[in-house]
Parts: structure tokens; sequence; C-alpha cells
């Protein structure tokens, strides 16, 4: 869009400019036929019948200055010449082109109409007592009116561009609050669909292997089979649970603190968990301390994914556990399969796993690694960034 082309006006807006021009005009015309010599042969009609016609045709041709504005003041400034009544739509003309602040075109239109109205005083000569005076004088008056029209044109095309440009800074605030209000959108549904993973996944994966046994062992006892159905049932009623916890975030109000994070101290619990439905789980630890929190929950979420991926793929696999760091060092967390030694039915997998578990361990500022042993097993490991507390408070 071109901005230097004004919008279009309405038609009270056009209406009263157009009669601001025409009463600016009368007192010219009025003044310059109380000085004309009325008693010259046709000079009389001209003025009361063709001035007026120049200047009507003049206030028609400012409709279309928003348009065409260097052309339409050229043609006002030139008519002018034969129609006093005309002035002010020459003024008005004028002030309309500064409006682009184009010195070029201000200083043409200008020199146009201080000409035109030189040849005007030709035009209708003017009987006195004395000579009209030095060409300054001539010069004065039409110079002035064209400089205060010029001046206030400038300012009104100064005035629209500082609001054009508020206009404009207003809309791009407005873009760019809509697409910060997107992105947090977005952000704020993968951490959802990764915590209903990493809650889900787990839980849900030692049911279905629970469910696989029940589903292939014909030969267990019944007290076997109570404790896997006893098993199945708490491990389903923990993941309604934990999945309740993750969408009761969405239903909350928002000055309500979320439900309490899993951390470093609960992987014991994790690993016994495991244990108890029916993993064959060791957790090896060399660790005197335990990392800041958010190390720390990271650190679970890898031993839980290591954990799920497991009991989808390795069922009646040994599973080891190893925890190993120093403060101001690093901290590696190992989970390591052997191979499957039952069969087992394929459970289904989101393949993001793993993808959101490297994003977050990214995050962190540590390094993931996962592959086949040489027994055909898995192995799991990620480092992690440990900062020393005492140097982070220096610092």
């Amino acid at each position: 869009m071109d901005t230097d082309v004004a919008t279009r006006l309405g038609w009270w807006p056009q209406t009263w400019r157009l009669a601001a021009a025409t009463a600016a005009g009368i007192p010219v015309w009025l003044s310059t036929g109380v000085l004309l010599k009325w008693q010259a042969a046709g000079t009389g009609s001209w003025f009361l019948i063709g001035d007026p016609l120049v200047a009507l045709g003049c206030l028609t041709a400012l409709v279309w200055r928003r348009r065409f504005p260097l052309a339409v003041a050229m043609t006002v400034a030139i008519a002018s010449t034969a129609s006093a009544l005309a002035t002010g739509a020459a003024l008005m003309a004028l002030s309309s082109v500064s409006t682009r602040r184009r010195p070029v075109e201000i200083a043409t239109v200008g020199l146009a109409y201080v000409t035109a109205s030189q040849f005007a005083i030709a035009l209708h000569p003017v009987q006195g007592p004395s000579p009209p005076g030095p060409l300054w004088t001539q010069l004065a008056f039409p110079a002035l009116t064209a400089g205060i029209a010029a001046a206030v044109g400038m300012a009104i095309g100064a005035r629209r561009a500082e609001v054009r440009s508020l206009r404009d800074r207003a809309e791009s605030a407005e873009r760019e609050h809509a697409a910060r209000a997107a992105q947090a959108r977005a952000l704020e549904r993968n951490r959802i669909a990764r915590e209903m993973h990493d809650v889900l996944a787990h839980r849900i994966s030692l049911v279905a292997m629970q469910a696989g046994v029940l589903n292939h062992r014909g030969d267990l006892t019944a007290e076997e089979n109570r404790v896997l159905v006893s098993s199945i049932a708490d491990g389903s009623h923990q993941a309604l649970e934990e999945l309740r916890d993750v969408l009761g975030v969405l239903r909350a109000d928002p000055t309500r603190p979320e439900p309490p994070q899993p951390s470093f101290d609960h992987i014991p619990e994790l690993a016994a968990d495991a244990l108890a439905s029916g993993l064959d789980v060791t957790l090896t630890t060399s660790m005197t301390a335990a990392p800041p929190d958010a190390t720390g929950r990271t650190c679970y979420r890898i031993v839980q994914e290591g954990l799920t991926n497991a009991a989808k793929h390795a069922p009646g696999a040994h599973i080891h556990i190893t925890l190993d760091g120093t403060e101001g060092d690093k901290l590696e967390v190992s989970v390591r399969n052997s191979p499957a030694i039952t069969q087992h039915m394929r459970l289904p997998s989101s393949g993001f796993g793993l993808l959101g578990l490297g994003e977050r361990i990214n995050l962190a500022g540590g390094t993931l690694d996962h592959h086949p042993t040489p027994d055909n097993g898995y192995v799991l490991t990620a480092r992690l960034p440990w900062p020393n507390p005492t140097h982070e408070k220096r610092t």
C-alpha cells in the first residue's frame, strides 16, 4: 500500500473542507471587486460570472486532490490566475500536496501559486492614486500565504505519519503478542504431553506386562495369580491417580500450585515399585549427596524411561540401574537390561519417549546415549552436569 496516498474522505469531511476553501477565497474576491475599475467594458461581467465559474471548477478538482495531489495542485494554482475566488482552493491544494512532505513538490506548487498571483494583478488592473509599488511588496503577501499553507500541510502530514506509525506499532505488538501466546500454548501442550507420557507409559507398561504373564502362564498357582491381579489393580489405580493429577493442572486455578514433581530421592521407590511389579531390578549408587532439584527430576525421568522400555521390549530381563557422580563435576545415570528371557507380545509404542527424554536432557545441558549391547541387551546412559553450589554463589 502506498502510504503517501491518504484515505478517501467521507461526504461530510469533504464538504466542510471545500466550504473552508470557499470561505478563504471570498475576502480576496470581495477586496478585488472593491478595487477594480468597474467602468471598464467587460471587466465587471467576467468578475461576477467568469471568476466564480473558474473557482467552482477549482473546487470540483479538489475532490481528487488526495488521489492526484500534485496534478490537482498545479492545475488549481494555474487556474487561480483567472479567479480571485479560487485563491482559497489554491491554498488548500498547496496545503494538501504539502502533507506528502516532499520539498520539490512543495516548492513547485508554491512557485506556481506566487507566479499566478502576479499574472492575476495584470489581468485585473486596479486604479489607485499611487503605483502598485516595488516587486517585493507584490510578492510578499502571496509568498506569506503560501508559506503558511505549506507549513500547515507539513504539520498535518507529520501528524498523519505519527498516527500511522503508532497504529503500525500497535498492530505489530498485537501480532507479536498473539505469536508469543501461540508459542506459549504450544510449549504448554508439549510439556503436558511429555508429563502424560512420563506418568502413564511406565505404569501402563507394567500393567500390560503383568497381564501378559497371566495370559501366557497357565502353570501359576492361585496365590501367584492373586498377586498378579492385585498388582494389576494397584498399577491401574496409580496410573489413574497420576493421570488425574496431570489433567487437574489444566482445570485448576492458575494461582493454585502444581502437584509436587518426582525428585532424585524417589528413585529408590521407583525401583522398589518396579521390583514389586515383577521386574528384576537392582539399584547401585555411589553418590553421597543429592543433586539440585532440576537435575534430580531429570535423573528420575531417565530411570523411569529406562524401566518402561525394558518392561516393553525385554520382559523377564535383569535391569541394572547405576547412579554415579560427584558434586561439581557430572552425574551419570545408566539403565542396562539383559536380553529378554520370555516371549512377549509387542506393546504399542509412541516412539517419542526417548525423543522427549533427549530434549529434556539437552535442556539440562547433558548428553544421552542409548544402543544395544553385544549380548543383545540394551543400555541407556545419560550424563548431566552437577554444578558446585558454592561456586554458583560466588559467581
